[in-house]
C-alpha cells in the first residue's frame, strides 16, 4: 500500500463511525488481495506472502468485531472462516487461484456494508480529531486539503 493510500485511510478512520470502519477494513483487504495477485504475477513470493498476511489481518479484525447477538454474525463468521482458509491455502501452495473466490466474496460484502454505512447516521468514533477542510482552490481541477491544528491532545478520550 502506498504512503498516499495510508494517509487517505488514516483520514477516513479518524472520521468514521462503526459501520464506516467495517467498510474501510473491507477496502484495505481488497487492496491487499489485489497486491497479492500482482505480486504473484511478478513472481514476487515475499510480496505475495506479505500481502496475504496483511489481508488476513484485516479479515481477523472483521472476525473479532462480530456481534453474536445478531443472527447474521454466525453466517458472516462462516464466510470469514472460508476466506481465511482459502488465503491460507494460497499462501501455503504459493498459488493465487484461491484468492479469486475470496476477492469476489469480499467485494459483495463490501458493497453491502457500503449501503448500510450510507444509512448509518451515528457520530464518528474518534472525538477531538483534526479538522480537515477540503475544496477547490485557485488551481483548475485541483483539490487542496487544509488541516486545522487543534492542539496536541487529539484522538480518543476515555
Amino acid at each position: 500500500m502506498t504512503k498516499e493510500l495510508k494517509q487517505q485511510f488514516t483520514l477516513k478512520i479518524s472520521q468514521a463511525n462503526k459501520t464506516g470502519l467495517v467498510v474501510i477494513l473491507y477496502e484495505m483487504m481488497l487492496i491487499y488481495l489485489e497486491e497479492a495477485t500482482m505480486a504473484f504475477e511478478k513472481e514476487d513470493t515475499a510480496g505475495f506472502r506479505l500481502s496475504i498476511k496483511r489481508a488476513r489481518a484485516c479479515l481477523h479484525e472483521l472476525m473479532s468485531s462480530l456481534h453474536f447477538e445478531y443472527a447474521i454474525s454466525g453466517n458472516l463468521l462462516q464466510l470469514y472462516t472460508f476466506a481465511d482458509r482459502q488465503m491460507t491455502k494460497a499462501d501455503v501452495r504459493n498459488c493465487a487461484d484461491e484468492l479469486i473466490a475470496v476477492k469476489q466474496m469480499m467485494e459483495k460484502l463490501h458493497a453491502a456494508y457500503e449501503e448500510v454505512s450510507m444509512q448509518d447516521t451515528s457520530e464518528p468514533l474518534m472525538a477531538n480529531t483534526q479538522t480537515v477542510y477540503a475544496g477547490l482552490t485557485y488551481g483548475k481541477n485541483r483539490l487542496t486539503e487544509s488541516l486545522a491544528d487543534q492542539g496536541g491532545s487529539r484522538g480518543f478520550f476515555a
